[in-house]
């Protein structure tokens, strides 16, 4: 992508903003790190016989407690150096101390997932929810290559909007339970029903199917694209929209902030998708 600077600058801004808004989240709340650490049949029989601390001592522990309170922050620090190296890495400039911090913050986001999947009771829908924000700051390193072609940087990016519409898709049609927040923000935004409500979202649930379909469709996919642009924006600022409250702005945008954040690429890479492939095919037709 080095002759494209424009498209390399929106995939850079995806990962700094999927790795600040994660950063936000580490840094002022939480990270679901408890799922596997405060796991009893897992770790249990390692916690007892290879450190010889009884489960309930080391479950209640306020030190150890401490200890992941502090591993999560240092998370977050790395996604803020993770961002930075986004920033300045370019495909002249491929040095080896800014790829590892991106590389790394793609690994934590993975672990991430993981985690998330765990604590919702292994709903894998839930794990490749998050393959758009796992796979960008991988994308970004195959994109800095000096040999790949922006056709094989749009496939790539297809999977992976695709894949995070499918997820969410099984969670809007009630494949898997739907999350009770989906419903308030469908509620919070347009003011109907909660039956009606969840009727719109199996409808968007089988758009979402729709969309992940037409994305590969030759001719028809800059639609699909236009609209996972659209929706993906939309969805992303529901988040603070529905939350806000006018009596406390800045609390509210504390709360919900980061979700925005990190889920603007959302629709933002469905927007670079869109980009890359009118470009393309304009320097065919100039050939």
């Amino acid at each position: 992508m080095q002759n494209n600077k424009n498209s390399l600058f929106l995939l850079k801004l995806c990962v700094v903003l999927v790795f600040l808004g994660r950063a936000y989240q580490y840094l002022f709340f939480n990270a679901p790190f408890r799922a596997f650490l405060w796991d009893e049949g897992l770790l249990k029989p390692v916690i007892e016989s290879i450190f010889n601390i009884p489960w309930n001592e080391y479950a209640t522990n306020l030190t150890i407690d401490k200890w992941i309170q502090i591993s999560i922050k240092i998370n977050g620090i790395i996604f803020i150096i993770g961002a930075i190296a986004a920033i300045y890495i370019r495909t002249n400039f491929n040095k080896k101390a800014l790829r590892i911090p991106i590389a790394l913050g793609g690994y934590l986001l993975l672990l991430l997932a993981y985690l998330t999947l765990k604590e919702r009771f292994f709903q894998h829908g839930q794990f490749f929810e998050h393959a758009m924000q796992i796979g960008l700051p991988f994308t970004l390193l195959y994109a800095i290559k000096t040999k790949v072609t922006l056709d094989r940087i749009t496939l790539l990016l297809k999977i992976l909007v695709s894949l995070t519409f499918v997820s969410h898709g099984l969670y809007a049609i009630g494949i898997y339970p739907i999350p009770g927040h989906f419903i308030d923000m469908v509620i919070g935004s347009i003011g109907v029903t909660e039956n009606t409500a969840v009727v719109l979202l199996k409808i968007a649930g089988i758009l979402d199917f729709l969309i992940s379909i037409l994305l590969f469709v030759p001719k028809i996919s800059k639609y699909a694209l236009l609209y996972a642009f659209l929706w993906g924006i939309v969805t992303a600022l529901a988040r603070f929209t529905v939350n806000f409250n006018i009596n406390f702005i800045s609390s509210s945008i504390h709360q919900t902030i980061y979700l925005v954040i990190y889920r603007l690429p959302h629709g933002l890479i469905p927007l670079l998708i869109f980009i890359i492939q009118k470009k393309t095919l304009s320097t065919r037709k100039s050939q």
